[in-house]
């Protein structure tokens, strides 16, 4: 087969998915090795970025999905009229970033670094699918292990859980600092 028709049979395969499909999915249905089927997945994505056309090609977690262009968003929209993808509150953000940086972490280690009960929170972040069951620690009562999606890294943008911004550390005397002024004020 010629890379055009390759090209054509990868982009319907994304198309009729409607979810991420991985790269070794995508490689047995073409009857390919993995190299050579990502060549042509990022072939066909650079036509889309290049064309600048409507629908785009990402990549997430070894897998990829067709989704519509970012500057599309404001088009599609006002086509349904729908209203603005509700944020996160802060202490989703919060909940969600703990377990993004330490993961897998339980509900109870959540609630260690938070200080408060997280239940509503991890509750919020299950129903949204930006966190989910990774398994089990092996502590007493066996509690539920949580860990970022693949539904995190699509709403972030994020081809893996690498692309994580690095946190910033506090320098030590600075700290000192900053518990010293909040002594002082409260």
């Amino acid at each position: 087969m010629r890379l055009s028709e390759l090209e054509a049979v990868v982009e319907s395969l994304l198309f009729i998915a409607g979810d991420a499909v991985s790269l070794a999915s995508i490689a047995q249905t073409i009857e390919l090795d993995q190299a050579t089927t990502r060549a042509v997945v990022l072939s066909l994505a650079d036509k889309y970025e290049k064309e600048k056309r409507g629908l785009r090609i990402v990549e997430i977690a070894d897998a990829y999905q067709m989704c519509t262009a970012a500057e599309c968003f404001e088009y599609i929209r006002n086509m349904y009229k729908s209203p603005q993808r509700q944020g996160l509150t802060q202490s989703l953000l919060e909940t969600l970033a703990i377990i993004a940086y330490k993961q897998p972490m339980t509900r109870a280690q959540v609630e260690e670094i938070r200080g408060v009960n997280s239940d509503h929170a991890v509750t919020k972040l299950l129903e949204k699918r930006l966190i989910c069951e990774v398994g089990r620690a092996d502590t007493p009562g066996k509690p539920i292990l949580f860990g970022t999606s693949k539904e995190f890294l699509r709403y972030f943008g994020f081809k893996s859980i690498r692309e994580l911004p690095p946190l910033e550390e506090e320098n030590p005397e600075e700290a000192k600092e900053k518990d010293a002024e909040t002594e002082f004020h409260t």
